[in-house]
């Protein structure tokens, strides 16, 4: 047989065996969620946001639209725990603060690409590899949360904390903020959005983080920029992060102290937090 005609036959036995895969791969993802768009969300679990908020804060046909959400989140992530045993409380909290950000923008599933959650009970340390200038370094980060690739790392005992007794900090969101940041394949505080609203975005983003750096290398002079905090000073991404946990947690101080900031997020996530009780 000709060789070229081997070549076609082969490459033509490659593509379909592909296309088959993607035909079942598909088939299957439809009638899992078919399966789970089926299932009820229960008393029970609806009984662990009962305390929250941001869960009371939601109308009805917000909170139905959550809840679906949850249930496919929890049904198409895997949640590990390291030491500890995951509970259906960790699993629906996280999922309800994740849905959360995305509850108002248009999306069919929360997360798509993530497929991984992993949970600690405390902080843990963790070894990176430093380059300085070509000269590398082993060193130890104690980390309270993680988002890199397809996988989010929560610390439990802080989440917990945050999420029943709310002051302005929310591990939950900052990680999945930076989920959100990476939709568009860059973690750069500038998330996925229409071409008409970037240049605004920049524009009072790199403002306000250029300020809070410029303060954070001083160490003084703080005044507003103490709310949002020195860790944020770290990069973009982190500046986007933390803002995101600000509006969702303190958006009557967040709207206050930097009201473009604000008006940013709003525009963003579509929901006006600052205007609702609590």
């Amino acid at each position: 047989m000709d060789y070229y005609l081997k070549m076609i036959i082969f490459f033509s036995l490659m593509g379909s065996a592909v296309l088959l895969y993607w035909v079942i791969s598909a088939y299957r993802k439809k009638k899992k969620l078919k399966w789970i768009d089926s299932l009820p969300f229960s008393d029970e679990q609806r009984a662990f946001l009962a305390p929250l908020s941001h869960y009371k804060n939601l109308n009805e046909s917000e909170k139905e639209k959550i809840e679906h959400s949850i249930l496919r989140f929890i049904h198409t992530k895997h949640f590990e725990g390291v030491k500890l045993e995951v509970t259906e409380e960790m699993q629906i909290i996280i999922a309800f603060y994740a849905c959360l950000l995305l509850l108002h923008i248009e999306t069919e599933n929360c997360y798509d690409n993530l497929s991984t959650i992993i949970i600690y009970d405390h902080p843990v340390f963790i070894h990176k590899v430093q380059d300085n200038g070509g000269i590398y370094s082993k060193e130890q980060f104690l980390i309270d949360g993680q988002s890199a690739n397809d996988t989010v790392i929560i610390i439990w005992h802080d989440a917990k904390r945050e999420v029943y007794h709310p002051r302005k900090d929310n591990v939950i969101v900052h990680e999945f903020a930076h989920e959100i940041d990476f939709m568009d394949g860059e973690i750069d505080g500038v998330p996925p959005m229409e071409r008409s609203k970037y240049h605004e975005w920049t524009n009072v983003l790199y403002k306000e983080f250029g300020a809070l750096q410029k303060i954070a290398v001083k160490n003084r002079d703080w005044g507003d920029y103490k709310f949002i905090g020195e860790y944020a000073a770290t990069n973009e991404a982190e500046f986007f992060a933390i803002i995101s946990e600000r509006f969702f947690e303190s958006p009557k101080s967040l709207k206050e102290k930097f009201p473009d900031l604000y008006n940013e997020l709003k525009s963003f996530y579509k929901t006006d937090p600052a205007s609702l009780p609590g």
